[in-house]
């Protein structure tokens, strides 16, 4: 049985009123999911309550979940969802998704230049983190939603055109734009131009 199986079989017996089960849902994904808001929210606290806000509204609406979507791609857009209401809410303008030093740094660009230990190669790997986390937050807001989702998020092709409520090949393209973007503005840090 794949995870997909396991989360809709999980599913369908909250559906039939087994509250139990959705603990188990709960159990599973909600690190993944507080480590989501955390990229819009960074006060703990506030990032744990809008956390448990988002499964709550999943829980609410769980009667209306087909299926259609595996359950994480579904439960990922109603967190997101719920972090930028927060925000807005709140008055606060919801951030691009920026980049932690070690999110940055783990990518595939960035991981070559952490294994030196020169200062050169520290204040090199400095600059390229600083423009990655400049060139995503500039990207257009749907390209870069679906490079963070890719790369950052790890979700698949199929998951982000759920997440994005958009057919695969929009997806595609956004993912390949955005790289574009990204190795042009690399380029001069890992060619040594």
């Amino acid at each position: 049985m794949t995870e997909a199986e396991v989360d809709l079989a999980l599913v369908r017996r909250v559906q039939q009123g087994d509250k139990q089960a959705y603990n188990l849902l709960v159990g599973k994904y909600q690190q993944k999911i507080l480590r989501l808001v955390a990229r819009f929210i960074r006060d703990s606290m506030e990032c744990e309550d809008v956390t448990q806000e988002a499964f709550i509204k999943a829980y609410r609406a769980l009667p209306n979940f087909r299926g259609d979507s595996a359950f994480y791609t579904w439960l990922y857009r109603i967190a997101v969802n719920t972090a930028k209401n927060y925000l807005v809410s709140a008055g606060r303008r919801p951030p691009s998704q920026d980049l932690d030093a070690e999110e940055a740094s783990s990518s595939v660009a960035g991981a070559s230049f952490v294994d030196l230990n020169t200062p050169e190669s520290s204040l090199m790997n400095a600059e390229l983190i600083a423009v990655i986390r400049q060139t995503i937050s500039d990207l257009p807001e749907t390209l870069r939603e679906a490079i963070v989702y890719r790369e950052f998020d790890g979700l698949s092709y199929e998951e982000i055109a759920g997440v994005m409520d958009c057919p695969i090949g929009t997806v595609r393209s956004r993912i390949f734009r955005a790289r574009e973007t990204l190795d042009e503005a690399m380029s001069p840090y890992i060619s040594g131009n």
